[in-house]
């Protein structure tokens, strides 16, 4: 094992090793987000529910997740951000392992209810502990690995899980994934050097106290609604515009699936360019502004005309790449809205935002469905995109007319 003293004397090496950590662990938390979706048909078959049943564990993993976010954020400042990402992945982990071994519906109600609260640990400790790592000239960079781990997970995850419950069973495969937490949790546990290396950290148990009515500034209720509308602006998009290309333009299953596809995966490209566009400007909402604008046409331009379907493919592609761009200077934000010692708590705070749309997404984008009205999936996610793109820009505003907290 590597010496303190060797460690202190590669400073990049101790920003990688922590990369891989917390990359593993936010690819970990997208998968779990996605466990059960792929198999709500097995899931259906086996016990006797529908889809709207099993739609409701989903929806009550959010509505925790939502509501616990922001404690979450102050344990993670008061008891160490590593401690509260461990038992995060060990109790999400074993929610899952739970529902491979016993899967009835009330059980799967309760165990999603425990992974919505393991859910709520990710964000603030991840942030809480690169914010303090990586030095702030590579800080970008490394938030765009976080992200694009997260992207990948989501990525992987539906082909993963229906491969895995066809060679082994689906609780097999759940079970699976359960033991992924445990085992990303693992390392994560023996990583005493990360607190000690973490350099400008609050060490655990000595948080600064700031009030949370002193957390609550304009400009943290702000990004509050704007992760909100990020993720209303992809919500109804990622759910059904595979089902509307289909139905505004005839396009076959497979080309509309290959658009989203583009969508999804050059999102994930999108994250890495992004991360090196993020630490070589402070113009951080001037990018996230210009990336979910150019977004937003090219969005607006799917809805409206028939491109055919290599260009619908070319211009969700282009809609991913730059709303993915965004992701490194959207966390930049929050960082430069953050007071010292208190990361944990803001990112806690203002993630919230994440739940709130990704509760209130599908249902904006099956109501559209249901009403046979498939253009107002791009139009509604045009909305929210333009929205996105104007409130970074007064958020920005708001933090240059009000510096970051000042301790007392």
């Amino acid at each position: 094992m590597e010496t303190e003293q060797a460690m202190t004397r590669s400073p990049k090496r101790i920003e990688i090793r922590s990369l891989a950590l917390i990359g593993s662990a936010h690819m970990v938390s997208h998968i779990y987000y996605l466990v059960l979706i792929p198999l709500f048909p097995l899931l259906q078959a086996r016990l006797g529910v529908g889809f709207v049943e099993l739609g409701l564990a989903i929806t009550l993993f959010n509505i925790v997740s939502g509501l616990v976010q922001t404690p979450m954020g102050y344990a993670v400042d008061r008891f160490g951000a590593r401690r509260v990402l461990t038992a995060g992945l060990v109790l999400g982990g074993a929610a899952y392992i739970s529902i491979g071994l016993f899967p009835y519906y009330p059980w799967i109600l309760c165990a999603m209810t425990l992974a919505g609260v393991a859910n709520a640990v990710y964000h603030p400790a991840d942030y809480a502990i690169l914010g303090a790592v990586i030095e702030p000239s590579r800080v970008g960079r490394a938030f765009s690995v976080h992200t694009f781990a997260g992207f990948l997970g989501s990525a992987i995850t539906p082909i993963g899980m229906l491969l895995g419950a066809e060679w082994f069973g689906f609780r097999i495969a759940i079970v699976a994934a359960g033991v992924l937490g445990l085992a990303v949790a693992m390392p994560l546990a023996l990583a005493g050097w990360l607190d000690r290396h973490a350099a400008g950290a609050i060490p655990a148990g000595g948080a600064v106290q700031i009030p949370l009515r002193r957390l609550l500034t304009p400009t943290v209720l702000g990004l509050v609604g704007f992760f909100t509308l990020l993720s209303l602006s992809s919500g109804a998009l990622t759910n059904y515009s595979a089902v509307a290309l289909v139905s505004v333009y005839g396009l076959s299953f497979s080309s509309a699936n290959l658009a989203l596809s583009a969508f999804l995966f050059l999102s994930a490209g999108g994250v890495l360019a992004g991360g090196v566009i993020a630490d070589r400007t402070r113009r951080h909402a001037e990018v996230a502004a210009f990336g979910f604008g150019g977004a937003a046409l090219a969005i607006l331009l799917v809805g409206t005309v028939n491109l055919g379907s290599v260009l619908v493919v070319a211009a969700m592609g282009l809609a991913g790449f730059l709303s993915g761009m965004i992701s490194p200077s959207r966390d930049m934000l929050v960082r430069a809205a953050s007071p010292p010692g208190a990361y944990g708590r803001v990112f806690g705070i203002v993630t919230t935002g994440f739940n709130i749309g990704g509760t209130m997404g599908p249902l904006i984008g099956g109501w559209i469905m249901d009403h046979n009205l498939p253009r107002w999936v791009f139009f509604s996610s045009v909305v929210f995109m333009a929205l996105t793109a104007a409130m970074a820009l007064v958020g920005d505003w708001r933090t240059r007319r009000r510096p970051t907290l000042a301790l007392s």
